[in-house]
Formats: structure tokens, C-alpha cells, sequence
């Protein structure tokens, strides 16, 4: 009989390879099920390979939310690319968020259901931050224009962002009473355009901008 043979360190593009099988393994088994040796395993490699790219699981994690964060970002600016208005371009970025986390559940689970500590693996921090600012800057747009009052951006920004995160992992969650993923965009698009009144407060001075609490 011959001699067993060892799985191999590379797979082509090994770091590509084991951020695919990380993504299958949490639609299998979820964050709390992710191992390195799962990922390994579907990955067809060693399970010392992984170690090759990432020093442990909240690493590989991080690189996962990394991915998903920039996908995010380039689905707002690109839904946004075609409208006419700033508050056009708003609303469009905030539906793309909500067809981002239909279309990538497990990267959505991932950038905000896992606790990695951004400090030691700043990939993911970053690439959220940068996804952030996107949304910040369509609120300045706005504010240019003179679709939105001036000041309070920041929390302009958060309650736009709040609004469709919560439509989104209402959605991801299947705890919407709608049978299809058009329904459930069309709510959206419904609820993101009605939102607008909570986004024109006029601002206090003194609390611009993430100064202060607002009364």
C-alpha cells in the first residue's frame, strides 16, 4: 500500500481559498460552529495551512468582515452612481445596503455579529470605517444642496444607518411578513423614503456633530 498523502499548504490562491471555505462553513455552522480546521478541512488543505495567512480564527474573521465592508461600500456608491439628486443618491445607498444583506447574509453576520477586537486586527475596522464615511458623505451631499439642514451630520448619519440596518437584519432574519425578496424591497424603499422627516431636524448649537446630546 502506498504511503497516505498529506494535504498540501497551497490550494492556487490559498488566502482566496480560505476566505471561500470560511464563508461556506459559516453558512453551514454560523460564527459560533468557525474553526480553523473546518475552514481547513473544506478548503482541501492542512490544517496548519490557514496559519500560513492568518494567526488564528478572530484574524481570518476579520478578513471576512474586511471583504464584506468593501463589497458594501462599492454596492452604495454604485447604486448611487446613476441618481440625479444627493437625496437621491441617499436613499439609493441605503437600499443597497438592505440587497447586501440579502445577497450576503454570511459576510453581514460576520461584520456585526462577531466581536473580534478591532485593535488587533484592524483590517476589518478599517474597511468599516470606510463604509461609514461613504454614508457620511452622501449625508454632506445633502446638506450641501440644501436637501438636509446644515450640522449634525454625524447623527444624520447614524440615524440613517440605523434605519436600514434594522430593516436589514430584520430582513436577513426572516422576520418581515413578506414572501419575497421584492416584497421586502419594495418595504424598504418605502420606509427609507419616509424616514426623511427624521433626518431634517435643524441643529442645536453647541451639539453639531457628535457634540453633546441633543434635547
Amino acid at each position: 500500500m502506498g504511503r497516505r498523502r498529506e494535504r498540501p499548504y497551497h490550494h492556487g490562491d490559498l488566502r482566496a481559498a480560505l476566505l471561500g471555505a470560511a464563508i461556506e462553513l459559516i453558512a453551514s455552522v454560523g460564527p459560533r460552529g468557525f474553526t480553523l480546521r473546518g475552514v481547513a478541512r473544506r478548503a482541501g488543505v492542512s490544517h496548519n495551512a490557514p496559519y500560513r495567512h492568518f494567526r488564528d480564527k478572530d484574524e481570518l474573521l476579520a478578513a471576512v468582515a474586511a471583504q464584506g465592508f468593501r463589497e458594501l461600500t462599492r454596492a452604495m456608491l454604485d447604486a448611487a452612481a446613476s441618481q440625479r439628486t444627493a437625496l437621491d443618491r441617499l436613499q439609493r445607498s441605503g437600499l443597497a445596503y438592505v440587497v447586501f444583506a440579502l445577497r450576503r447574509p454570511e459576510h453581514f453576520a460576520i461584520m456585526f455579529d462577531t466581536p473580534f477586537p478591532t485593535a488587533d486586527y484592524p483590517e476589518g475596522a478599517e474597511a468599516g470605517k470606510e463604509a461609514f464615511e461613504t454614508l457620511v458623505r452622501f449625508i454632506e451631499a445633502c446638506q450641501q444642496d440644501g436637501s438636509l439642514p446644515p450640522g449634525d451630520t454625524l447623527r444624520r448619519a447614524l440615524v440613517a444607518w440605523a434605519l436600514v440596518h434594522g430593516i436589514a437584519k430584520l430582513a436577513v432574519a426572516k422576520r418581515l411578513p413578506f414572501q419575497s425578496t421584492a416584497a421586502v424591497l419594495q418595504f424598504a424603499e418605502s420606509a427609507i423614503g419616509g424616514s426623511l422627516p427624521a433626518l431634517s431636524w435643524t441643529a442645536h448649537r453647541g451639539h453639531e456633530d457628535g457634540e453633546g446630546t441633543r434635547s
